[in-house]
Protein backbone atom coordinates (compact mmCIF):
# COMPACT_ATOMS: atom_id res chain seq x y z
CA UNK A 1 0.00 0.00 0.00
CA UNK A 2 1.51 3.65 -0.92
CA UNK A 3 0.78 6.16 1.31
CA UNK A 4 2.52 9.91 2.47
CA UNK A 5 2.62 11.85 4.90
CA UNK A 6 2.94 15.77 4.56
CA UNK A 7 5.02 17.55 7.19
CA UNK A 8 6.18 21.56 7.61
CA UNK A 9 9.55 22.32 6.88
CA UNK A 10 11.42 25.63 8.29
CA UNK A 11 14.64 25.83 6.18
CA UNK A 12 17.66 27.69 6.78
CA UNK A 13 18.52 30.81 4.19
CA UNK A 14 21.11 28.40 2.54
CA UNK A 15 18.30 25.96 2.08
CA UNK A 16 15.83 28.17 0.76
CA UNK A 17 18.40 29.65 -1.58
CA UNK A 18 19.33 26.40 -2.92
CA UNK A 19 15.48 25.47 -3.06
CA UNK A 20 14.39 28.50 -5.31
CA UNK A 21 16.84 27.78 -7.54
CA UNK A 22 15.74 24.40 -8.17
CA UNK A 23 12.46 25.96 -8.24
CA UNK A 24 12.91 28.36 -11.49
CA UNK A 25 15.46 25.70 -13.22
CA UNK A 26 12.35 22.85 -12.79
CA UNK A 27 10.07 25.51 -13.87
CA UNK A 28 12.48 26.94 -16.71
CA UNK A 29 13.11 23.26 -18.04
CA UNK A 30 9.18 21.80 -17.95
CA UNK A 31 8.55 25.36 -19.65
CA UNK A 32 11.20 25.14 -22.80
CA UNK A 33 10.47 21.21 -23.12
CA UNK A 34 6.32 21.99 -22.92
CA UNK A 35 6.89 25.09 -25.99
CA UNK A 36 9.03 22.89 -27.59
CA UNK A 37 6.82 19.85 -27.77
CA UNK A 38 4.27 22.46 -29.36
CA UNK A 39 6.34 23.45 -32.05
CA UNK A 40 7.12 20.16 -32.64
CA UNK A 41 3.83 19.07 -33.41
CA UNK A 42 2.73 22.52 -34.75
CA UNK A 43 5.43 21.50 -37.71
CA UNK A 44 6.60 18.17 -37.83
CA UNK A 45 2.42 16.71 -36.63
CA UNK A 46 4.43 14.54 -34.54
CA UNK A 47 4.02 13.64 -31.14
CA UNK A 48 7.13 13.30 -28.26
CA UNK A 49 8.48 10.59 -26.37
CA UNK A 50 9.91 11.00 -22.81
CA UNK A 51 13.29 9.20 -24.35
CA UNK A 52 13.30 12.62 -26.87
CA UNK A 53 12.57 15.22 -24.57
CA UNK A 54 15.09 13.39 -22.07
CA UNK A 55 17.65 13.91 -24.99
CA UNK A 56 16.14 17.19 -25.51
CA UNK A 57 17.35 18.24 -21.72
CA UNK A 58 21.09 17.60 -22.53
CA UNK A 59 21.26 19.16 -25.76
CA UNK A 60 19.81 22.28 -23.34
CA UNK A 61 22.26 21.80 -20.60
CA UNK A 62 25.32 21.84 -23.16
CA UNK A 63 24.16 24.84 -25.43
CA UNK A 64 26.09 26.96 -22.96
CA UNK A 65 23.48 29.28 -22.41
CA UNK A 66 22.17 27.04 -19.93
CA UNK A 67 25.09 26.48 -17.37
CA UNK A 68 23.11 27.39 -14.50
CA UNK A 69 21.34 24.02 -14.68
CA UNK A 70 24.17 21.90 -13.66
CA UNK A 71 23.94 24.18 -10.34
CA UNK A 72 20.85 22.15 -8.85
CA UNK A 73 20.37 18.43 -8.56
CA UNK A 74 19.71 16.70 -11.96
CA UNK A 75 16.91 14.77 -10.62
CA UNK A 76 13.98 17.08 -10.02
CA UNK A 77 14.61 18.47 -13.76
CA UNK A 78 14.07 15.01 -14.85
CA UNK A 79 11.49 13.95 -12.73
CA UNK A 80 9.61 17.41 -14.37
CA UNK A 81 9.85 15.38 -17.68
CA UNK A 82 8.25 12.50 -16.44
CA UNK A 83 5.46 14.66 -15.45
CA UNK A 84 5.38 16.25 -18.32
CA UNK A 85 4.63 12.73 -19.77
CA UNK A 86 2.36 11.71 -17.28
CA UNK A 87 0.26 14.83 -18.19
CA UNK A 88 0.18 14.59 -21.88
CA UNK A 89 -0.77 11.06 -21.22
CA UNK A 90 -3.73 11.53 -19.01
CA UNK A 91 -4.69 14.75 -21.59
CA UNK A 92 -4.69 11.93 -24.77
CA UNK A 93 -7.00 9.48 -23.12
CA UNK A 94 -9.50 12.37 -21.84
CA UNK A 95 -8.51 12.10 -18.03
CA UNK A 96 -6.92 15.93 -17.93
CA UNK A 97 -6.56 18.89 -19.83
CA UNK A 98 -3.78 20.03 -21.80
CA UNK A 99 -0.46 20.66 -19.98
CA UNK A 100 -0.07 23.87 -19.25
CA UNK A 101 2.82 26.57 -18.67
CA UNK A 102 4.03 26.95 -15.15
CA UNK A 103 4.37 30.67 -13.27
CA UNK A 104 6.85 31.66 -10.55
CA UNK A 105 3.68 32.91 -8.93
CA UNK A 106 1.81 30.23 -6.89
CA UNK A 107 2.98 27.10 -5.48
CA UNK A 108 6.20 26.04 -6.19
CA UNK A 109 7.57 21.74 -6.18
CA UNK A 110 10.03 19.86 -6.95
CA UNK A 111 10.44 16.04 -6.68
CA UNK A 112 13.04 14.16 -5.66
CA UNK A 113 13.72 10.24 -5.55
CA UNK A 114 16.44 7.95 -4.11
CA UNK A 115 19.56 8.75 -5.74
CA UNK A 116 18.66 12.45 -4.75
CA UNK A 117 17.70 12.52 -0.90
CA UNK A 118 18.89 10.16 2.17
CA UNK A 119 17.04 9.84 4.91
CA UNK A 120 18.71 8.60 7.79
CA UNK A 121 17.11 8.41 11.80
CA UNK A 122 14.31 10.13 10.50
CA UNK A 123 16.32 13.42 9.07
CA UNK A 124 16.03 14.18 5.32
CA UNK A 125 19.12 15.53 3.35
CA UNK A 126 18.49 16.32 -0.07
CA UNK A 127 21.64 16.63 -2.82
CA UNK A 128 23.30 20.17 -2.56
CA UNK A 129 22.64 20.45 0.98
CA UNK A 130 24.69 19.65 3.56
CA UNK A 131 22.66 19.94 6.31
CA UNK A 132 19.30 18.51 7.12
CA UNK A 133 15.83 19.68 6.45
CA UNK A 134 13.93 20.51 9.76
CA UNK A 135 10.70 19.62 9.83
CA UNK A 136 7.71 18.83 11.77
CA UNK A 137 6.23 15.61 12.39
CA UNK A 138 2.37 15.44 13.28
CA UNK A 139 2.13 11.61 13.93
CA UNK A 140 2.93 10.33 17.29
CA UNK A 141 1.90 7.31 16.73
CA UNK A 142 4.25 5.96 14.14
CA UNK A 143 8.21 6.46 14.19
CA UNK A 144 9.49 8.70 11.67
CA UNK A 145 12.95 6.57 11.54
CA UNK A 146 10.96 3.31 10.57
CA UNK A 147 9.55 4.46 7.36
CA UNK A 148 11.67 4.34 3.95
CA UNK A 149 10.56 7.01 1.51
CA UNK A 150 10.76 6.35 -2.27
CA UNK A 151 10.61 9.96 -3.41
CA UNK A 152 10.16 13.03 -1.46
CA UNK A 153 8.66 16.52 -3.23
CA UNK A 154 9.40 19.90 -1.53
CA UNK A 155 6.94 22.20 -2.18
CA UNK A 156 6.63 26.22 -1.07
CA UNK A 157 3.00 27.76 -1.12
CA UNK A 158 2.01 30.96 -2.25
CA UNK A 159 1.58 32.14 0.95
CA UNK A 160 5.34 31.81 1.61
CA UNK A 161 5.32 27.78 4.18
CA UNK A 162 7.16 25.23 3.44
CA UNK A 163 6.31 21.39 2.99
CA UNK A 164 7.57 17.99 1.61
CA UNK A 165 5.46 14.76 1.22
CA UNK A 166 7.37 11.79 1.43
CA UNK A 167 6.08 8.78 -0.60
CA UNK A 168 6.20 6.01 1.83
CA UNK A 169 5.34 1.86 0.53
CA UNK A 170 3.96 -0.13 3.42
CA UNK A 171 3.27 -3.83 3.09
CA UNK A 172 0.03 -3.77 4.91
CA UNK A 173 -2.23 -1.27 5.09
CA UNK A 174 -4.36 0.21 8.06
CA UNK A 175 -7.04 -2.51 9.58
CA UNK A 176 -10.53 -2.69 8.85
CA UNK A 177 -13.19 -1.37 10.87
CA UNK A 178 -15.49 -3.24 13.09
CA UNK A 179 -18.84 -3.19 10.94
CA UNK A 180 -21.86 -1.19 12.55
CA UNK A 181 -24.74 -2.19 10.23
CA UNK A 182 -25.25 1.08 9.70
CA UNK A 183 -26.34 2.18 6.57
CA UNK A 184 -26.75 5.96 4.76
CA UNK A 185 -27.71 7.75 1.65
CA UNK A 186 -26.27 11.60 1.36
CA UNK A 187 -28.02 14.04 -0.63
CA UNK A 188 -25.56 16.64 -1.23
CA UNK A 189 -26.46 20.36 -1.02
CA UNK A 190 -26.06 24.22 -0.97
CA UNK A 191 -28.55 25.26 1.68
CA UNK A 192 -27.43 22.07 3.55
CA UNK A 193 -23.71 20.14 2.68
CA UNK A 194 -25.60 17.34 3.04
CA UNK A 195 -28.81 15.93 4.34
CA UNK A 196 -28.58 12.16 5.23
CA UNK A 197 -31.67 9.78 4.94
CA UNK A 198 -31.60 9.36 8.65
CA UNK A 199 -33.24 12.49 9.04
CA UNK A 200 -29.97 14.56 10.35
CA UNK A 201 -28.57 17.77 8.02
CA UNK A 202 -25.45 19.14 8.29
CA UNK A 203 -25.02 22.63 7.83
CA UNK A 204 -22.86 24.36 4.92
CA UNK A 205 -19.76 26.22 6.64
CA UNK A 206 -19.80 28.38 3.23
CA UNK A 207 -15.93 29.26 4.12
CA UNK A 208 -15.41 31.84 1.12
CA UNK A 209 -18.49 33.19 1.58
CA UNK A 210 -17.84 33.90 5.16
CA UNK A 211 -14.11 35.45 4.21
CA UNK A 212 -15.28 36.93 0.65
CA UNK A 213 -14.95 40.51 2.60
CA UNK A 214 -11.52 40.63 3.84
CA UNK A 215 -10.59 38.53 0.32
CA UNK A 216 -12.00 41.30 -1.42
CA UNK A 217 -10.37 44.13 0.36
CA UNK A 218 -6.98 42.52 0.65
CA UNK A 219 -7.20 41.91 -3.39
CA UNK A 220 -8.02 45.89 -3.77
CA UNK A 221 -5.24 46.34 -1.66
CA UNK A 222 -2.92 44.29 -4.04
CA UNK A 223 -4.17 45.79 -7.52
CA UNK A 224 -2.86 49.68 -6.29
CA UNK A 225 0.33 48.41 -5.81
CA UNK A 226 3.31 49.08 -8.12
CA UNK A 227 3.76 45.80 -10.38
CA UNK A 228 7.23 43.94 -9.28
CA UNK A 229 7.66 46.48 -6.26
CA UNK A 230 8.19 44.70 -2.63
CA UNK A 231 5.00 46.14 -1.41
CA UNK A 232 2.84 44.26 -4.28
CA UNK A 233 4.80 40.98 -3.47
CA UNK A 234 3.74 41.60 0.34
CA UNK A 235 0.28 42.55 -0.64
CA UNK A 236 0.40 39.23 -2.71
CA UNK A 237 1.47 36.96 0.25
CA UNK A 238 -1.64 38.24 2.57
CA UNK A 239 -3.95 37.50 0.00
CA UNK A 240 -2.91 33.95 -0.81
CA UNK A 241 -2.65 33.55 3.44
CA UNK A 242 -6.68 34.46 2.93
CA UNK A 243 -6.85 32.30 0.84
CA UNK A 244 -4.96 29.61 2.81
CA UNK A 245 -7.27 30.23 5.76
CA UNK A 246 -9.97 28.74 3.53
CA UNK A 247 -8.79 26.38 1.75
CA UNK A 248 -8.01 24.91 4.75
CA UNK A 249 -11.34 25.47 6.92
CA UNK A 250 -13.04 23.70 4.26
CA UNK A 251 -10.52 20.56 4.01
CA UNK A 252 -10.84 20.05 7.96
CA UNK A 253 -14.32 20.26 7.47
CA UNK A 254 -14.61 17.61 4.86
CA UNK A 255 -12.35 15.11 6.72
CA UNK A 256 -14.69 15.39 9.89
CA UNK A 257 -17.32 14.85 7.89
CA UNK A 258 -16.25 11.77 5.94
CA UNK A 259 -14.48 10.68 8.33
CA UNK A 260 -17.70 10.34 11.04
CA UNK A 261 -19.67 9.08 8.14
CA UNK A 262 -17.12 6.47 7.64
CA UNK A 263 -16.47 5.38 11.15
CA UNK A 264 -20.34 4.97 11.43
CA UNK A 265 -21.84 3.27 8.30
CA UNK A 266 -20.72 0.09 6.49
CA UNK A 267 -22.48 1.08 3.26
CA UNK A 268 -22.60 4.78 1.99
CA UNK A 269 -24.77 5.91 -1.00
CA UNK A 270 -23.89 8.98 -2.69
CA UNK A 271 -25.22 10.57 -6.47
CA UNK A 272 -22.79 10.95 -9.14
CA UNK A 273 -23.11 15.07 -9.49
CA UNK A 274 -21.74 16.43 -12.68
CA UNK A 275 -20.31 19.07 -10.69
CA UNK A 276 -18.61 20.48 -13.76
CA UNK A 277 -21.88 21.07 -15.45
CA UNK A 278 -23.05 22.58 -12.35
CA UNK A 279 -20.45 25.27 -12.22
CA UNK A 280 -21.41 26.38 -15.31
CA UNK A 281 -24.58 28.32 -13.99
CA UNK A 282 -23.06 31.63 -13.12
CA UNK A 283 -25.36 32.20 -10.34
CA UNK A 284 -24.38 29.30 -8.17
CA UNK A 285 -20.96 28.54 -9.48
CA UNK A 286 -19.41 30.04 -6.31
CA UNK A 287 -21.60 28.05 -4.26
CA UNK A 288 -21.13 24.84 -5.40
CA UNK A 289 -17.44 25.37 -5.42
CA UNK A 290 -17.47 26.53 -2.17
CA UNK A 291 -19.28 23.43 -1.16
CA UNK A 292 -16.20 20.71 -2.04
CA UNK A 293 -18.23 18.26 -3.22
CA UNK A 294 -15.58 16.48 -5.47
CA UNK A 295 -12.58 16.56 -2.53
CA UNK A 296 -15.85 15.27 -0.14
CA UNK A 297 -16.20 11.82 -2.68
CA UNK A 298 -12.65 11.16 -3.44
CA UNK A 299 -12.36 11.24 0.27
CA UNK A 300 -15.26 8.99 1.08
CA UNK A 301 -13.60 6.86 -2.21
CA UNK A 302 -10.50 6.45 -0.32
CA UNK A 303 -11.12 6.17 3.19
CA UNK A 304 -13.89 3.64 2.70
CA UNK A 305 -11.48 1.16 -0.05
CA UNK A 306 -9.08 1.88 3.64
CA UNK A 307 -11.13 0.93 6.09
CA UNK A 308 -13.57 -1.64 4.66
CA UNK A 309 -16.11 0.11 4.16
CA UNK A 310 -18.22 0.42 0.64
CA UNK A 311 -19.06 3.21 -1.32
CA UNK A 312 -22.24 3.11 -4.09
CA UNK A 313 -22.58 5.92 -6.15
CA UNK A 314 -26.04 5.95 -8.14
CA UNK A 315 -26.78 7.41 -11.80
CA UNK A 316 -26.87 11.11 -11.49
CA UNK A 317 -30.38 10.94 -13.74
CA UNK A 318 -31.79 8.78 -10.94
CA UNK A 319 -35.02 11.37 -9.93
CA UNK A 320 -34.77 10.78 -6.27
CA UNK A 321 -36.11 13.74 -5.28
CA UNK A 322 -39.56 13.66 -7.15
CA UNK A 323 -40.21 10.10 -5.95
CA UNK A 324 -41.55 9.03 -3.05
CA UNK A 325 -39.65 6.92 -0.83
CA UNK A 326 -42.35 5.30 0.62
CA UNK A 327 -45.09 4.48 -2.15
CA UNK A 328 -42.81 4.86 -4.74
CA UNK A 329 -45.32 6.93 -6.45
CA UNK A 330 -43.16 9.80 -9.41
CA UNK A 331 -44.11 13.30 -9.49
CA UNK A 332 -43.98 14.54 -13.56
CA UNK A 333 -42.32 18.56 -12.40
CA UNK A 334 -40.69 19.45 -9.65
CA UNK A 335 -39.18 22.92 -9.27
CA UNK A 336 -36.18 23.30 -7.22
CA UNK A 337 -37.83 26.23 -5.06
CA UNK A 338 -40.04 23.78 -3.64
CA UNK A 339 -38.82 22.13 -0.80
CA UNK A 340 -41.55 20.46 0.89
CA UNK A 341 -44.42 18.33 -1.00
CA UNK A 342 -47.37 16.40 -0.30
CA UNK A 343 -47.68 12.51 -2.21
CA UNK A 344 -50.57 12.42 -4.79
CA UNK A 345 -51.23 9.34 -3.95
CA UNK A 346 -50.70 8.32 -0.26
CA UNK A 347 -51.15 12.20 1.18
CA UNK A 348 -47.82 11.65 3.08
CA UNK A 349 -46.00 15.26 3.40
CA UNK A 350 -42.06 15.33 2.54
CA UNK A 351 -38.91 17.29 3.04
CA UNK A 352 -37.92 17.30 -0.16
CA UNK A 353 -33.70 16.48 0.53
CA UNK A 354 -34.86 13.82 3.65
CA UNK A 355 -36.74 12.18 0.70
CA UNK A 356 -34.18 12.50 -1.78
CA UNK A 357 -31.85 10.86 0.43
CA UNK A 358 -33.76 7.93 1.16
CA UNK A 359 -34.44 7.10 -2.23
CA UNK A 360 -30.64 7.19 -2.93
CA UNK A 361 -30.28 4.83 -0.25
CA UNK A 362 -32.83 2.19 -1.62
CA UNK A 363 -30.90 2.46 -4.91
CA UNK A 364 -27.81 2.05 -3.56
CA UNK A 365 -28.99 -0.99 -1.32
CA UNK A 366 -30.49 -2.76 -4.28
CA UNK A 367 -27.30 -1.95 -5.90
CA UNK A 368 -25.26 -3.68 -3.08
CA UNK A 369 -27.63 -6.73 -2.82
CA UNK A 370 -27.53 -7.83 -6.36
CA UNK A 371 -24.17 -6.58 -7.51
CA UNK A 372 -23.51 -4.69 -10.89
CA UNK A 373 -24.78 -5.15 -14.27
CA UNK A 374 -27.92 -2.60 -13.76
CA UNK A 375 -28.34 -0.10 -16.72
CA UNK A 376 -27.27 3.47 -15.44
CA UNK A 377 -29.15 6.17 -17.13
CA UNK A 378 -27.36 9.32 -18.89
CA UNK A 379 -23.88 9.33 -19.60
CA UNK A 380 -22.50 7.95 -16.43
CA UNK A 381 -20.30 4.86 -16.68
CA UNK A 382 -20.95 1.03 -15.88
CA UNK A 383 -18.88 -0.30 -13.48
CA UNK A 384 -18.29 -4.19 -13.43
CA UNK A 385 -19.34 -6.69 -10.67
CA UNK A 386 -15.47 -7.70 -10.58
CA UNK A 387 -14.40 -4.50 -9.26
CA UNK A 388 -17.46 -3.84 -6.75
CA UNK A 389 -15.02 -4.45 -3.96
CA UNK A 390 -12.10 -2.56 -5.03
CA UNK A 391 -14.16 0.89 -6.74
CA UNK A 392 -16.96 2.48 -5.68
CA UNK A 393 -20.17 1.08 -7.73
CA UNK A 394 -22.21 3.37 -10.68
CA UNK A 395 -25.91 2.49 -10.99
CA UNK A 396 -28.75 3.67 -12.19
CA UNK A 397 -32.83 2.76 -12.30
CA UNK A 398 -33.20 -0.97 -13.41
CA UNK A 399 -34.65 -1.38 -16.62
CA UNK A 400 -37.50 -3.69 -16.34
Amino acid sequence: MRTAYKVRVYPTAEQVAVLNRTFGCVRLVWNTVLAWRQARYRDESVRTSYAQTDRYLTELKRDGGHDFLYEVSSVPLQQALRHQHTAFVNFFAGRAKYPRFKSRHGRQSATYTRSAFRWRGGRLFLAKMDDPLEFVWSWPEVDPATINPTTVTVSRDSDGRWYVSLAVETATGPESLPATGGQVGIDLGVTHFAVLSTGEKIPNPRHLERKARNLARYQRRMARKQRGSNNRAKARAKVARAHTKVREARADFLHRTSTRLVRDHDLIVIEDLNIEGMVRNHCLARAISDCGWGEFRRQLEYKTQRYGRHLVMIDRWYPSSKTRSACGHLLAELSLSTRHWTCPDCGTRHDRDVNAAKNILAAGRAVYACGADVSPQGASLRWSAMKQEAQPVRAGIPVL
